[in-house]
């Protein structure tokens, strides 16, 4: 690729085909998928209900501007707030809706601080990148947004540092860029409970663990949390760009028109493919994905956790991080794992990043383990 920029450090292959949890590159080499195409494609490859979605509405119109009506729009909306007092804003992006969410806090508050967490990450524009605790990604680009402050995850200090000088604080129930740091369940509460008694919104970034990914439709119904705002994307149209922002009833006056806006947002592909999406995840689909993760997190224990390579191991759901001591590059497992038809990820801290489509089988998370265990066996071998 020599007319593109090097924004990314390519493997030297072409995924050229998908089939549910299978994918093939250009040389016809087959992979079981643990990577979603980073959390995406939560419903796997060529899913017939969503491309079917999609098919119909290219039948009728792709695009329109959002100076119409939009049933397609308030049948997504209608399945992401499910009910409760809410409004919601369609973008293309996490990024976007992080920008959104940004935004919105601002202007409802009539504040501009700005608490967010180290190792966090939130997009790469630069009011979302401004909320990034990640200085590798930042170099070169500032100077930033002012007012935005960062704090250690789950500490203490954390805590200390919100008062009603603060416009917002954003957080990632699980950080997933940031080496699958969870939240912890008492700390994430007094959070909540620290912005709610100094009129202080709480911002949760749901873009990588929300749309079934830990077995709920969001992560926080796991802490049984009330943020009053959500930003969502990947797994929300199986792979079509798009975002959405979710926020209180009481926001609502402060994203009036011509307060923001997207051309592509909310577009009838997206809004198509997502109601296909949402209409899929249904209580007895989650409840099939927990099933599952359970399963896989027993055989990580039983056959991952113990392996010399292997320091610790994180993450809830369908969302694993496998932290491995630094004998063991993450780049060079991944590379061996390729040889042998598994695709992963990684993440901060040496992780290796495991997060498989929702609709993959037990079997096939299990043959996913063993590949594994076999890589980082011989990884340990040969050191």
């Amino acid at each position: 690729m020599q007319s593109v920029f090097k924004t990314y450090n390519r493997f030297p292959f072409e995924i050229t085909k998908g089939d549910g949890v299978t994918l093939f590159d250009d040389t016809g080499k087959k992979y079981l998928d643990l990577t979603s195409g980073i959390g995406v494609c939560n419903l796997g490859y060529n899913n017939k209900k969503v491309k079917q979605a999609v098919s119909d509405q290219l039948d009728k119109v792709w695009h329109t501007s959002n100076l119409y009506e939009s049933h397609l729009q308030e049948n997504v909306a209608e399945l992401l707030i499910q009910g409760m007092d809410k409004k919601v804003y369609f973008c293309n992006s996490g990024t976007e809706a992080n920008e959104a969410a940004l935004k919105l806090a601002r202007k409802a508050t009539g504040k501009t601080k700005i608490l967010a967490f180290d190792h966090s990450f939130h997009g790469r524009s630069y009011g979302a990148l401004s909320l990034t605790g990640n200085d590798k990604i930042k170099e070169g680009f500032g100077p930033f947004l002012p007012d935005i402050y960062f704090e250690t995850y789950n500490s203490a200090d954390a805590l200390n540092k919100i008062d009603s000088s603060f416009a917002a604080v954003i957080l990632e129930i699980i950080q997933g860029e940031g080496g699958i740091v969870v939240g912890d369940y008492t700390w994430l509460h007094e959070v909540e409970k620290k912005c709610h008694q100094n009129n202080v919104l709480l911002i949760i970034d749901e873009v990588q663990t929300g749309i079934g990914r830990t077995g709920k439709l969001f992560a926080y119904e796991h802490y049984n949390l009330d943020p009053d705002i959500v930003t969502i994307a990947k797994g929300l149209a199986n792979g079509i760009p798009v975002g959405a922002m979710i926020g209180k009833n009481a926001l609502a006056d402060f994203f009036g028109p011509g307060s923001h806006g997207s051309t592509f947002g909310g577009n009838p592909l997206a809004m198509s493919a997502a109601c296909a999406v949402l209409d899929t995840l249904d209580e007895a689909f989650l409840d099939d994905v927990q099933q599952k993760a359970s399963f896989l997190w027993y055989f990580l224990e039983k056959e991952i956790s113990s392996l010399d390579s292997v320091d610790s191991i994180s993450g809830k759901g369908l969302m694993i991080g496998i932290h491995l001591n630094q004998s063991v590059p993450v780049n060079q497992v991944i590379t061996q794992l390729h040889e042998v038809g598994i695709l992963t990820l990684s993440s901060r801290g040496n992780t290796l990043r495991l997060l498989p489509p929702l609709i993959i089988m037990s079997s096939e998370l299990l043959e996913g383990v063993k590949k594994i265990k076999e890589v980082l066996q011989n990884e340990t071998v040969s050191l």
